[in-house]
C-alpha cells in the first residue's frame, strides 16, 4: 500500500482548523517593517541596492512570438529561455533592493516589470508547451496551462504583493488587483480545478515523478497562502498539494538518493523542504513532516553526492560543478536538525563563493537566507566517508587521495543516461576520470531522439562496447546482482551489467567489480562471458585532461598539471587510441573548458570468455 505521510495523517478537517487565513499569515515582514528589513547587516544591504540599481538601468526584454517559435522552428530553447529569466532575475533584485532600503526609489521599475509580465501571453516555456491541448507553438490563451515556471513566475508575483503590499499603490492602485486577477486566472483556477497536469502525479502509469512535482507544488502552495482569501477554497486547496506531494514521497527511496543527480536535488528534495516549511509556518508547526526519517534522508543527499571542492557526482543530466544553494542546504540541516548538514551548506558557501549568479532566483529562497540566517553548526563537519545508498545502487569511496563513485540502477531513470555500471574519479581533488554531462537543452533533449545525443551514450561513459552494441535505454535494461562491502582492506562494488546490453551484444555475463583500497589503488575488473563473438570488445575512460600512453600497458593521465595517475593494464592486449573532443556547447565548457579526451583500449582478442583487469594508481 502506497503510504501518505502528508494528506492522511493530516485529514483535510485538521488543515481547515490550524491553517492560518489570508489576513493572519505573514511569512516574511513587509517592506514598510524596517525594523526587521534593518537587522540584515549594513554590508548586504548596500549590495542589494547596487545591484538593483544596476538592474533597474538594463533594458528590457521582448519575448516575440518568433523567439517562442525557434523551439519548434529550430529546436532552440536557449535564447528565449535566456531572455524569460533575464527579465524574473531583474524583478527578484529590484523587489530586494526596495525592501532593503525602503525609500520608494525603485517602484517604477517593479511596477513595469510586473506590467510587463502581465502582458506576457504565457508565463512558462515553449519547451513545456505539450501540456496544453494544442501542443507546441504558440501557448492558446484559451487554456492556461501549469508548467514549472509559470508556476516560478506566479510565485515571484504573489511574493512582491507579500512584501510590497499597499506600497504598489504608488504606481498605480490598479496593479496590485490586476496582479490579483492574472495569479487567480493563470494558476489557481487552473490547478485547483484540473486533476489532469502530469506533475500532480495522479497518472502514474503515462508520466514520470520527478522534481515537477515538489516545484509545482512550492510555487501553487507560496501563491495560493498568499493570494486566496476564501478560507474553504484555500483548505481544499491545501489539502490537494498535500494529494500531490504523497504521489512524490512514495516515489522516493528509503535511501533519500535522488536519481536525477544533485543538479536537481535542489527542485526534488529542495522544493519538497520549501513545501513542507510552507505548510510548517502556515499551521503554526501543526503540520510538520520533517522528523520523518525520509526526509532527512533525502536531506542528506547534496552531502553524499559530493565528490570534492565543488565537484559531484553527475550520473543523469547533473553537471560535474554544479551550483548548489548553500542557504537551502543549512537550512534543511536546521530543519532535520542534522550539524553536519548545515556545516555542510557552509563549506559549499565558501567553495562556491566565485560562482556566477544562478540563472533561476526564486524569491522564497532568496528572502528566509537574509531574513533567518542559520547560526553557525556546534560541531565541526567531519571528512566525509564511504556512501552507499542501496535503493539508488549508488556508491562513493573515499582513500587520501582518490575519490571513486559509480552506479549500478536502470536505463530509464529520470533523465537518465545509458549509464549502468559507469564510475568516475577524482585526484588530489580535481577531475581525473569524468561522465560528461549535458549539454544545453534543445528540443532533440527530451524527445525520441534522446539517444541520438553522443553525450546520452554508455560509449561516452566509462564502459564497454561489447560486439559492437552499446547500452539500451528502457527499465528492463538493468544492472544485476549488485553488491556493496567494505571492510579493514577497502571498498568492494560488484555488478553483472550484462542486462543493460541488448540481444545483439551476444553477452550472458559482464561481472564488473571495481576494488578501491586505502593504499590509493583502484582496481576495475570485467569478467565475462559471451554467446558469441563478432568482434573485439573495447573499453573507454573519458578522462579532462589528455591521457599519455607511455608504454605498452600503461597510459599515464592527470587531474592537474602536477596530480598524475598510471591506468595499468595487460601487455599485448589492447590497441590504445585517443580521442580529442572538442567542446562546443556552452554548458559543458564552463564545467571542462575546450577540451576533453575519450581513451579507448580494443581488445586484440576474440574471446569468448575472459577475465580484464585494470589498475589506477596516483604517481
Amino acid at each position: 500500500m502506497p503510504r501518505s505521510l502528508l494528506a492522511e495523517r493530516y485529514d483535510l478537517e485538521t488543515v481547515r482548523a490550524h491553517l492560518l487565513d489570508a489576513a493572519h499569515w505573514r511569512r516574511y515582514p513587509a517592506a514598510a517593517d524596517r525594523a526587521a528589513w534593518e537587522k540584515i547587516p549594513p554590508a548586504t544591504r548596500t549590495a542589494l541596492i547596487q545591484r538593483g540599481e544596476q538592474r533597474a538601468a538594463e533594458d528590457w526584454e521582448h519575448l516575440r512570438a518568433t523567439l517562442t517559435l525557434a523551439f519548434v522552428r529550430h529546436g532552440n530553447r536557449r535564447d528565449y529561455e535566456t531572455l524569460h529569466f533575464r527579465r524574473r532575475s531583474r524583478l527578484h533584485d529590484l523587489v530586494l533592493a526596495e525592501c532593503a532600503e525602503g525609500r520608494g526609489r525603485f517602484l517604477d521599475a517593479i511596477g513595469d516589470n510586473l506590467w510587463l509580465t502581465c502582458e506576457e501571453t504565457y508565463w512558462g516555456l515553449p519547451a513545456h508547451l505539450s501540456i496544453q491541448a494544442a501542443g507546441f507553438g504558440l501557448p492558446d490563451t484559451t487554456e492556461p496551462t501549469v508548467d514549472l515556471f509559470a508556476a516560478e513566475t506566479a510565485a515571484l508575483l504573489a511574493w512582491t504583493l507579500h512584501l510590497l503590499g499597499e506600497k504598489l499603490d504608488a504606481f498605480s492602485p490598479l496593479l496590485a488587483p490586476r496582479l490579483r486577477r492574472e495569479l487567480e486566472h493563470r494558476l489557481l483556477t487552473p490547478c485547483f480545478e484540473r486533476d489532469d497536469f502530469w506533475w500532480m502525479g495522479w497518472h502514474i502509469g503515462r508520466n514520470p515523478i520527478n522534481n515537477w512535482n515538489p516545484w509545482v507544488n512550492s510555487n501553487w502552495l507560496a501563491t495560493l497562502l498568499v493570494v486566496e482569501t476564501d478560507p474553504d477554497r484555500r483548505a481544499r486547496a491545501v489539502h490537494k498539494i498535500m494529494r500531490s506531494l504523497d504521489v512524490f514521497l512514495n516515489h522516493q527511496p528509503a535511501d533519500g538518493g535522488c536519481e536525477e543527480g544533485p543538479n536537481y536535488w535542489d527542485r526534488a528534495a529542495g522544493s519538497l523542504f520549501d513545501c513542507l516549511d510552507l505548510l510548517r509556518h502556515a499551521t503554526g508547526g501543526a503540520i510538520n513532516l520533517f522528523t520523518e526519517p525520509l526526509i532527512a534522508e533525502l536531506g542528506r543527499f547534496i552531502q553524499r553526492a559530493h565528490m570534492c571542492g565543488d565537484w559531484y557526482v553527475n550520473f543523469a543530466d547533473a553537471s560535474a560543478r554544479p551550483t548548489i544553494n548553500a542557504d537551502l542546504v543549512q537550512r534543511f540541516g536546521r530543519a532535520i536538525r542534522d550539524e553536519q548538514l548545515i556545516g555542510f551548506g557552509r563549506e559549499i558557501r565558501r567553495t562556491q563563493a566565485d560562482h556566477a549568479l544562478a540563472q533561476i532566483r526564486s524569491l522564497n529562497r532568496s528572502l528566509a537566507a537574509l531574513l533567518e540566517p542559520v547560526p553557525p553548526a556546534n560541531v565541526a563537519t567531519p571528512p566525509p566517508g564511504d556512501v552507499w545508498l542501496p535503493d539508488l545502487q549508488f556508491m562513493v569511496a573515499r582513500t587520501p587521495r582518490l575519490v571513486i563513485a559509480a552506479k549500478g540502477g536502470h536505463n530509464e531513470e529520470s533523465h537518465n543516461h545509458n549509464d549502468v555500471g559507469s564510475f568516475i574519479a577524482c585526484l588530489d581533488g580535481s577531475p581525473l576520470l569524468i561522465d560528461v554531462g549535458v549539454e544545453t537543452y534543445t528540443a532533440k533533449t527530451f524527445s525520441p531522439q534522446r539517444y541520438k545525443l553522443w553525450t546520452m551514450q554508455s560509449q561516452w561513459h566509462n564502459l564497454p562496447v561489447i560486439n559492437g552494441a552499446q547500452q539500451h535505454q528502457d527499465r528492463d535494461y538493468t544492472a544485476r546482482d549488485t553488491r556493496f562491502s567494505r571492510d579493514a582492506q577497502g571498498t568492494v562494488f560488484t555488478l553483472d551489467i550484462a542486462g543493460a546490453y541488448p540481444a545483439e551484444a551476444a553477452v550472458k555475463r559482464w561481472t564488473r567489480t571495481l576494488r578501491i583500497e586505502p593504499s590509493d589503488t583502484l582496481t576495475l575488473t570485467d569478467d565475462f562471458a559471451l554467446s558469441e563473438v563478432r568482434e573485439p570488445a573495447t573499453w573507454h575512460f573519458m578522462c579532462h585532461r589528455r591521457p599519455e600512453i607511455t608504454v605498452d600497458g600503461e597510459v599515464r593521465l592527470r587531474s592537474t598539471d602536477s596530480a598524475v595517475a598510471t591506468l595499468r593494464h595487460a601487455t599485448g592486449t589492447y590497441n590504445a587510441v585517443i580521442d580529442e573532443v572538442n567542446i562546443t556547447d556552452p554548458q559543458l565548457h564552463q564545467v571542462w573548458g575546450y577540451f576533453i579526451y575519450r581513451l579507448r583500449l580494443c581488445a586484440k582478442d576474440h574471446a569468448l570468455a575472459g577475465r580484464h583487469e585494470f589498475s589506477l594508481q596516483p604517481a
